[in-house]
This record gives structure tokens, C-alpha cells and sequence, in this order.
């Protein structure tokens, strides 16, 4: 089976398989699964399949999304469909798709549809439509999740492998957590809002959904660009997922702040999942997140909710009775306040970032449940604002903090539905949890969605480089976890890769350094040893710096790695080693370092 993009991928440049032969199983799917629920608008499937072949026929089979069917959130233009946000009386055609859904298909991909949503985007729950209810995957009664509810579940079920949200408070996770997906909210401004209907202008990021860490990150390598059309644009060049790395530090909430709601199947499972990312290596970090939940309050009792109301104002005036009755109440709270109530808001939210960024000093991610439980579509009804607020506890405070998000199953509940943990950092941080959720997610042995299939194996990922990085190979004290590793980090470095060097070195453990320090020395005639490394990527001007502070006998040359590349790394001059120990037998500085502190 071909069920990811990877996989779909490697299947078409093999000749196994052709794009018209994907869309054609898209739509068997879409109908036999028979929830029309999911699609606001569907495309004509003749013209798909045409579009399809022509591809197949003329396309670029190198093209990073080549024939892969996506879904979009129906509050995203795409060209010749209407855009509703789930509101039949705000509908318009657009002459032209978002800059994100063009993207797409610059790269190969292939529209198939429109999907469903809480309207205006404002909810966290799949039920404020008035084009049906999605069904849950797993289970009818349960809400489907939103606000992205049609795109999450069009991924869940493997009708597209990939689709497009987006997230304000939480709907490019939440509904990701409930369908046992990936959901990727990148840092704001990274992939342009340009041609997205408005939730909060200021806070909305277009979001990613798919079966796997490695397919969401494929598809943001795509969408994420510079637009100047998108006065919120903030472009940071898409980054290669490097290995997950050694001595992470994952916070999560003191005991008494973890809120569930009498949810003790999610809290037992939250446990879990940290038990799990110990087992991985992690440390556990408790902190206080009451900052945070302060934040989350913010979203819906300070001033952002006028920005809801900035987008329909117009249509509440004129055909209030065109908008669900809840979605109205929620809007038109923003039609009130004053302009000083929303300056302390701001005051407020700029002391909670600084706050932010204290936490962050001691934690590289924060990882918590993405929902704190789940409701009955009927529980939603009767109170849906209530039960909704619940819902997004860890997710409001997200992009008010300007932080990127993560969302990854964990585990099943014994009653056969799933639950996911959400990662989190600070804007920038895309590729860093995107390296840890992978290695979680695969740790976790689950199925893809709601499938039944398998997780393929983990694929290597090789090092990849933004523009102008420059790879560095550390062999000592700047590996993960030593004294000087810190050096790398405050110079804006990222690990890209683990390994060992071509076997034709050998390494002394270098007397009188402090902190100890090993030496790297390149031999001939078959006498050396492969020497474990981490190559770190640094901006060039932070690589110059680097270098220049490397003190003797130490410097920067030309290391060769297994399989023969060459890369910039870290040797010794011959006439340091001399009384020097040969520690190669060891393999690494760390291996000997921890003989060194071993009792005897």
C-alpha cells in the first residue's frame, strides 16, 4: 500500500504507479466513505482525472508534491471554487487561489476539494457548520474537533494525504489529536495569509495535516515563502528535520496545574506519554504554566475577539440570522470594549512573553495533552461555549505567545478513540519539534489515522541546509550534553546530523585542557578508526566567528565522514598528541568520557 507522501512519492518516480491511478482511489474513498459532511465543495472527479493524466503525461516527477491529492479548509481560496467559511450568505469566487494553495500546485500537488469547518473559522468542536457534522472516526457519537474539521478528517480516513487548515486557538491540533494525525501549526508568518478568510488577522497561521511528522514537513517545505502581499509574512527559510536531540529537556505543568476535567483516562495517558519520552531520553522539567493559562484566557475575554468581528461585521448587520447563533454570540462580544481595555491587553500580553522566554531558558519544549479530553456531540450542544473553552486549555495561548505547535498522537484510549500530545517552543523552532515528534510518534507503533495501516520505518533524513548555513563536525567537548556545547547554541547553531567519520582518524584525549577536550588527527596506511560526530549548521557569519575563537592545537579543517563527504569539523595539530592518550578504541568522546566518570 501507498498511503503517505513518501511513499506515494517513491511509487510514482519507480513507475508502479501514476498520479491519475492516486485520484482515482481518492475519490473511491471519498464515496465509499460516504460522509458528505466532510467536503463543502467537491471537484468535478472527470476533471481531476484529466488534470491528473496531464500531469502524469508532462509533470516533472522530481516535483516535491508530484500528484498528490490535498484537501482545503474552505475559509483558503483556491481558484474556481466558491469560499464559504461555512457561511452560505459570505460566499465568494475568488479570481485567484491563496498564495499557500498556489504554491501547491507549483510543486505537483492536486486540489481535490473544499472541506467543512466551524464557521468563520471560531470554534474548536465541528459542530458550528451548517453543512452536517463530520463524523468521528472512531467513534459517531464524539465530536469530529475543529475548527479544521473536514480537512482533519479527510486525512484520518486516507481520502488525501495530506490537507490544508488553519489555527487561531487550536484548530490545526485539535482536530488532529481527535483523528489520531499529525497537525502542524508553524511559527506565524512562515506560510503567507494571503488569501486566507480572516479569524484574528494577527494571530491566524495556515496549518498542516497529515499522517505522518515527515509528510506535514514536506508539505510546509513547499508552502512556506516570503509574500509581500501578506503584511504579517515573517519568512524563515524551512529547515531539514535533523535527529532528535540528545539531552532534550521537556517541560511540563507542575502535578496540581494539569487539567483534565475529570478525564482520567487522558491524565493516565498524559502520564504515559512522558514516561515514553523519558524512555527516549528526555528530561522531565515541571514548570509553572499558570502564565500560560493566563495567555489562553486573553484569546476570548480581551480585545482579539474584535478582530472576528472586524470580518463579518458587515454580514451580522445586514442578515444576522445568516450566522449560527453561537457563532454570532462569540463575535459580536468583539463589537465592545475600549481602546484602553485593549492597550492593558496588550501591556498584559507583553509581560506574559517575557515570561515566555524565562521559561524557555530552562525547557527546549513544552509538551502537553493537545485536548485535556474529549465530548459527545450531544454534550456540545447543550453547552457549547463552556465545553469548547475546555477544549482549547492548551491550545489559546499558543499563538498569542508566538510560539509553533506540534501535534502527534500518543496513544489509544480503551475505548478505542485516540490521544495526542502536543509540542511547543518558541517562533523559529519548527524543524526542532518536528525532530522530536517524529521520534516520538514512531516510538508510539500506532496505526496512520484511522487505517489500520502500519507506520512505515522511520527514513533516515538527511542533512539538509538552509541558505547560506554552513555544516560543522564537533567530535568533543561541543557534543550534545558537554560543557561547551552551549557555545554552538548561543551562536544560533542546529544539530543536522549523527554519525561517525570516514575510519582514517585517530582520537587523543588532549592533556592539560580545560574542559577536557579531545583532538582529531587524520592517519594513513589503514591504522584508523571511525570517531562518532555531530555536524551542527551554522549561518556563515556565525561560522566565521566560530572559527576565529577556536584556540590551538585545535582548528578547522577538511573531516571525511562515512561514505566519503567532506565536511568542515574540528582536527589537531600532529605535535599536540605527543603524550597524548589514544582514545579511538572508544569510538567517541563520549563513550570515554562516561568510562572516565564511571566508578571503579
Amino acid at each position: 500500500m501507498t498511503e503517505t507522501v513518501a511513499e506515494i512519492l517513491h511509487a510514482y518516480r519507480s513507475g508502479a504507479i501514476k498520479p491519475e491511478d492516486i485520484v482515482a482511489r481518492s475519490f473511491a474513498r471519498i464515496h465509499a466513505h460516504d460522509d458528505p459532511a466532510i467536503f463543502i465543495a467537491l471537484r468535478d472527479e472527470a476533471e481531476v482525472r484529466a488534470e491528473a493524466r496531464t500531469l502524469g503525461q508532462a509533470g516533472d516527477r522530481m516535483l516535491p508534491l508530484y500528484g498528490i491529492p490535498v484537501s482545503v479548509k474552505d475559509n483558503i481560496d483556491v481558484k474556481g471554487m466558491p469560499t464559504t467559511a461555512a457561511c452560505p450568505a459570505y460566499s465568494y469566487r475568488p479570481h485567484k487561489d491563496a498564495a499557500c494553495v498556489a504554491r501547491l500546485r507549483e510543486a505537483g500537488a492536486i486540489i481535490l476539494g473544499k472541506t467543512n469547518l466551524d464557521q468563520f473559522a471560531t470554534g474548536l468542536v465541528g459542530v458550528r457548520t451548517p453543512y452536517g457534522i463530520g463524523r468521528n472516526l472512531f467513534d459517531p457519537k464524539l465530536i469530529p474537533g475543529g475548527s479544521s474539521t473536514g480537512s482533519a478528517l479527510a486525512v484520518g480516513a486516507g481520502l488525501t494525504p495530506l490537507a490544508l487548515g488553519t489555527d487561531t486557538a487550536g484548530s490545526g491540533r485539535v482536530p488532529a489529536g481527535f483523528g489520531n494525525i499529525v497537525g502542524l501549526k508553524p511559527s506565524r508568518g512562515v506560510v503567507s495569509n494571503a488569501g486566507v478568510v480572516p479569524a484574528c488577522r494577527t494571530l491566524d497561521c495556515v496549518s498542516v495535516f497529515a499522517l505522518t511528522v515527515d509528510d506535514a514537513m514536506a508539505m510546509l517545505a513547499v508552502i512556506a515563502a516570503p509574500d509581500a502581499a501578506d503584511v504579517s509574512a515573517r519568512p524563515r527559510p524551512p529547515r531539514g528535520i535533523g535527529p532528535m536531540p540528545e539531552g532534550l529537556r521537556v517541560g511540563v505543568p507542575l502535578a496540581g496545574q494539569r487539567l483534565f476535567f475529570g478525564d482520567r483516562m487522558s491524565e493516565a495517558l498524559y502520564e504515559a506519554s512522558l514516561a515514553q519520552f523519558a524512555a527516549l531520553g528526555a528530561s522531565i522539567v515541571e514548570i509553572d504554566i499558570e502564565p500560560f493559562y493566563a495567555a489562553a484566557r486573553l484569546l476570548y475575554e480581551g480585545p482579539w475577539v474584535a478582530e472576528r468581528y472586524l470580518t463579518t461585521r458587515a454580514l451580522i448587520a445586514s442578515s444576522p440570522e445568516s450566522v449560527l447563533p453561537v457563532t454570532r454570540q462569540i463575535i459580536l462580544a468583539g463589537a465592545h470594549g475600549t481602546a484602553a481595555e485593549a492597550f492593558a491587553a496588550f501591556y498584559q500580553l507583553e509581560d506574559l512573553r517575557r515570561v515566555r522566554d524565562h521559561v524557555f531558558r530552562t525547557i527546549d519544549a513544552l509538551l502537553l495533552p493537545t485536548t485535556p479530553t474529549i465530548y459527545t456531540i450531544e454534550q456540545v450542544l447543550a453547552d457549547p461555549i463552556g465545553l469548547n473553552s475546555r477544549l482549547g486549555t492548551y491550545t489559546n495561548f499558543v499563538n498569542l505567545l508566538d510560539m509553533c505547535g506540534l501535534a502527534v498522537p500518543a496513544s489509544m484510549r480503551s475505548d478505542g478513540t485516540p490521544f495526542g500530545v502536543t509540542l511547543l517552543a518558541p517562533a523559529g523552532e519548527d524543524a526542532a519539534l518536528a525532530a522530536i515528534g517524529r521520534a516520538f510518534h514512531a516510538a508510539t507503533g500506532l496505526p496512520l489515522g484511522a487505517l489500520k495501516y502500519p507506520q512505515p520505518p522511520l527514513a533516515h533524513e538527511d542533512a539538509v541546509l538552509a541558505d547560506g548555513e554552513i555544516p560543522l563536525a564537533v567530535v568533543g567537548a561541543h557534543l550534545s550534553g558537554m560543557p561547551l556545547n552551549g557555545e554552538l547554541r548561543a551562536a544560533g547553531a542546529r544539530l543536522i546530523e549523527r554519525g561517525a567519520t570516514a575510519p582514517h582518524y585517530r582520537l587523543y584525549a588532549l592533556p592539560g585542557t580545560r574542559p577536557p577536550k579531545p583532538g582529531l588527527l587524520r592517519v594513513k596506511n589503514g591504522a584508523g578508526a571511525a570517531i562518532e560526530i555531530e555536524v551542527w549548521a551554522l549561518s556563515e557569519s556565525a561560522f566565521g566567528r566560530f572559527v576565529a575563537a577556536v584556540p590551538p592545537p585545535l582548528s578547522i579543517g577538511t573531516l571525511e565522514l562515512g561514505g566519503g563527504r567532506p565536511v568542515k569539523g574540528f582536527l589537531v595539530e600532529a605535535e599536540a598528541i605527543e603524550g597524548a592518550r589514544d582514545i579511538s578504541s572508544f569510538g567517541g568522546w563520549r563513550a570515554f568520557m562516561a568510562q572516565e566518570k564511571a566508578p571503579a
